[in-house]
């Protein structure tokens, strides 16, 4: 059996997945990681996902080629989807969630969460922090510190905060 068919075979329990998930931020070997992450329920087509991100659950898709760098964070209320080839720096975070918007005495309310999806080939520059229900474009770059509360165009560079458009990009 092959370790793709091992990791499909494996299914982590929903209640212990957030301990394996832990673990699997840990510095240990690619594969492991990996393995550890698809039996939790992750589509991961990519084994490049360095140490210390961290998952807060199952709605996580990741495509071929793609890197995600250490200090990540996905929080998972909504899916996170990202497409191939990617590059996603240090310490971005993938917000899905927030809360409605109550009166003065309490203006935290109910939790509500909309899916994050980041196009093929896009750059994510690091301590960028994309926000929920936002879309990122094919071949888009989000710079560095960046806050992405809307969606972005395909082959844009976008910055600042909030995220803004700064210029086309070519080929």
């Amino acid at each position: 059996m092959d370790v793709s068919a091992t990791a499909r075979a494996l299914r982590v329990p929903r209640a212990a997945v957030p301990a394996v998930l832990r673990v699997a931020g840990l510095p240990v070997p690619r594969t492991v990681r990996w393995l550890l992450m698809t039996a939790c329920g992750l589509e991961l087509e990519t084994r490049a996902i360095a140490p210390g991100s961290r998952f807060f659950g199952r709605g996580v898709r990741i495509g071929r080629g793609s890197f995600v760098n250490t200090g990540c964070l996905f929080d998972s209320w909504a899916p996170v989807t990202i497409g191939a080839n990617c590059a996603v720096g240090p310490g971005v975070m993938f917000i899905t969630s927030t809360h409605r918007l109550g009166p003065h005495e309490q203006r935290a309310l109910d939790i509500e969460a909309a899916p994050i999806v980041i196009g093929d080939g896009c750059w994510i520059g690091a301590g960028a922090i994309i926000l929920p229900g936002v879309t990122v474009g094919a071949g888009a770059v989000i710079a560095a510190g960046a806050v992405v509360t809307g969606d972005c165009e395909p082959d844009r560079l976008y910055g600042g905060v909030p995220a803004r458009p700064l210029r086309t990009l070519g080929d």
